[in-house]
């Protein structure tokens, strides 16, 4: 189970991303929203670094609650990304003694709705999480979900 007191003893995995997010909402937010949503499932930290040694360290946010209401309007947009699976459960201000953070529970999507892609092109937009990276989906992996669709 996850737990932000332990935090400094988690790294980056298939399962959970680690961004700084100091500049703002970082586009690069998307790609991991849809790799988690087609692999497995998985928590984005805002306001968390990476350090060098791959331990996470929280950095907080300056206005968490402000990039919380961002991100939720813009999980609802088509243009964006082509499912929304984040309630505000799941998307959530998180206080600790170093500063706010945002903790997004990315949940694994249902076939029906697969693939869950960022902007309007399956074919460009699709990725898959293998490790700490979120991979472009291939051509005949988009294929595959599509097809799942239907079946």
């Amino acid at each position: 189970m996850f737990s932000l007191d332990r935090i400094e003893t988690y790294r980056e995995n298939a399962r959970l991303e680690a961004k700084l997010a100091t500049g703002g909402l970082p586009e690069s937010l998307w790609e991991t929203y849809s790799a988690f949503a087609n692999s497995y499932g998985g928590v984005i930290l805002l306001g968390v670094e990476e350090r060098s040694d791959h331990s996470l360290r929280i950095q907080g946010l300056l206005d968490a609650q402000e990039m919380l209401e961002e991100f939720l309007t813009r999980v609802q947009d088509p243009q964006t990304v082509s499912a929304d699976l984040v309630s505000e459960e799941r998307a959530r201000v998180e206080s600790t003694p170093h500063g706010d953070i945002i903790v997004i529970e990315v949940p694994w999507a249902e076939d029906a709705l697969r693939p869950v892609y960022v902007g309007r092109d399956p074919y460009h937009g699709t990725y898959r999480r293998e490790g700490e990276a979120d991979l472009r989906c291939s051509p005949a992996e988009v294929e595959a979900m599509l097809e799942g669709r239907q079946g």
